[in-house]
């Protein structure tokens, strides 16, 4: 019989870790089934399935596997359970180690967060880094065609902006690596500019020393009863409507229909990883996505195929929505503007594509597919 984690193994990884990432750690270094992992946590398997899958075909991406390797070493895990073809998870030995005393937390990623994250939102900028580089560096290309290096990154905050999905690598094998800031990486920026904002104006909740060391996901929303931390819900605008009610006191959107959209960007985010290139996707309603690589994995490239189909059967207008608002992080407003809608319709819209796509994924795949074999 398979026993469920116990509150000894929640403690085990810091509180900012990313819930995907906790699985796959649990799931490869611990041995705990995928199918305990779900019913641990009251889920389907196969999204915990593409979470793992997510993460073994990543482990070629250097901040990554050495995120990876330092969390187990924190941990004390051993080098059980490892995915085929993966070494022990241990710290790289010419890196430093890091300071024990100091911790890393969620309130140090936000901090540093806010400077990277600016810089990499300049024309042209990257995050450069390399296996035998302590620390990356910010650099983008100035005007006389040369690099200008705009500021420097400690080495597990690049981790750990890696692990969130706020920067991304298009080239894992080149010797210097680069990264760009993605889609989720803006959001993190808004939300992160909205909480100094509304600081500044007295108008921020002051957060407990849990709720600073903790990232946002659909299951903090779901545990928070208060609605005390409105201010900071901007990763996702499904998160945002989750919260609102219409005028029978309903909520606008279901819980079935955030978990629809959650899990249109998850096929996003692997299918991500099958292009090699985090751009283009914005005429992908229509049938225009970016070009699948000839080396992608299986995993990615039927994450691929999955949302080539949803876009399809929703049609334009319908998958505009869905791609803008579920897996691009646009907010209502702007996708509103693009579309060329009446102010305050995109969500109207939005509620009838998640329903319409609900439906899709019942018909072509069941409600929890794609289903494991």
């Amino acid at each position: 019989m398979t026993v469920r984690p116990g509150p000894e193994r929640s403690d085990t990884y810091p509180a900012w870790v990313p819930e995907a990432v906790r699985n796959y750690l649990v799931h490869t270094q611990d041995g705990m089934s995928i199918r305990a992992l779900a019913r641990a946590q009251d889920c389907h398997p196969s999204t915990v399935l593409r979470q793992v899958r997510k993460l073994e075909i990543r482990r070629d991406d250097l901040l990554i596997d050495g995120a990876l390797k330092s969390l187990s070493a924190q941990a004390g895990a051993g080098p059980r359970n490892l995915p085929k073809g993966t070494a022990p998870m241990t710290r790289d030995a010419h890196l430093p180690a890091p300071d024990q005393t100091a911790p890393l937390t969620q309130a140090r990623i936000d901090q540093e967060a806010r400077r990277i994250l600016r810089r990499l939102c300049e024309p042209g900028a990257v995050l450069a880094a390399a296996r035998d580089m302590p620390t990356a560096v910010v650099v983008r290309q100035g005007q006389a065609g040369d690099q200008l290096r705009t500021t420097s990154v400690d080495r597990e905050i690049a981790q750990a902006m890696a692990l969130k999905d706020w920067i991304a690598c298009t080239d894992p094998d080149a010797r210097v690596a680069r990264y760009f800031i993605t889609a989720t990486g803006r959001a993190a920026l808004r939300r992160l500019t909205a909480q100094d904002e509304n600081r500044a104006g007295g108008f921020g909740d002051k957060p407990s020393a849990a709720a600073d060391d903790m990232g946002w996901d659909i299951v903090t929303l779901d545990h928070d009863h208060r609605g005390q931390m409105r201010y900071h819900v901007t990763e996702s605008p499904l998160i945002g409507l989750a919260r609102r009610r219409d005028r029978d006191g309903a909520l606008f959107l279901s819980r079935d229909l955030v978990t629809t959209g959650e899990r249109l960007r998850e096929d996003f985010e692997l299918a991500q990883l099958a292009t090699g290139d985090a751009t283009g996707w914005d005429q992908a309603a229509i049938g225009q996505l970016p070009v699948l690589r000839a080396d992608a994995a299986p995993a990615a490239k039927a994450a691929y195929d999955r949302v080539r189909a949803a876009l399809a059967d929703l049609g334009p207008g319908l998958g505009d929505v869905v791609l803008r608002c579920c897996c691009l992080l646009e907010g209502l407003e702007q996708t509103e503007k693009t579309m060329g809608w009446s102010a305050r319709s995109g969500k109207i819209v939005l509620r009838i594509a998640l329903d319409r796509l609900a439906r899709h994924y019942a018909q072509t795949q069941g409600r929890y597919g794609p289903l494991i074999g």
